[in-house]
């Protein structure tokens, strides 16, 4: 349980690039697990991120089951793990959040098409300020998850590229639903 005078600390991990170049060294990764992880309330790995973090020196990450990533996580120190289910081969998304007893909850959402740019920090960022506004973690998770999608179902591709979020989804008064006032 949250206070909501209490300070929570909101962690999206950064995963590695998908190109050769490797943007998070074995080192980042050490440093994350002793420096960042024990003090964070709530961590948002996806599935790639979970199995990275919770690897062992001398282990591969890949065959590990996601809750025993997110038990291994929160033996470190940090309250809560949500991990994210894009990366999965699974028909839905699916993302579970794990506390000290195992699963809090589990959400399926519907697979949207394309690839998305700014899915992750949208996700941790809307769980911050979920938190801020008083709600419980898993309160403010559902939530922030339900933000998200609309984000990215009503995303934009400038270009070529990944998808971009459309955080403001819920201000358009073209759409329906939206926030703008009837004349």
């Amino acid at each position: 349980m949250t206070d909501k005078n209490e300070e929570s600390r909101v962690l999206d991990s950064v995963r590695p690039s998908w190109s050769s170049c490797e943007l998070v060294t074995e080192e980042m990764v050490v440093a994350l697990r002793e420096l960042l992880i024990p003090q964070t309330t709530i961590l948002t790995p996806n599935s790639l991120e979970a199995r990275r973090l919770a690897a062992g020196e001398s282990e591969e990450g890949e065959g590990l089951e996601l809750a025993e990533c997110a038990r291994r996580l929160i033996a470190t120190g940090c309250e809560y793990v949500l991990v994210t289910g894009a990366h999965e081969n699974t028909a839905q998304v699916v993302n579970t959040l794990y506390g000290q007893n195992g699963v809090v909850r589990s959400d399926p959402w519907q697979r949207l098409p394309g690839s998305y740019h700014g899915s992750g920090c949208t996700l941790a960022s809307a769980i911050a300020a979920t938190i801020a506004n008083g709600l419980e973690i898993s309160d403010a998770v559902k939530d922030a998850q339900e933000y998200t999608w609309q984000s990215l179902k009503g995303a934009f591709r400038p270009g070529m590229g990944q998808h971009i979020p459309d955080r403001l989804f819920w201000a358009r008064e073209d759409e329906p639903g939206g926030g703008g006032s009837e004349v």
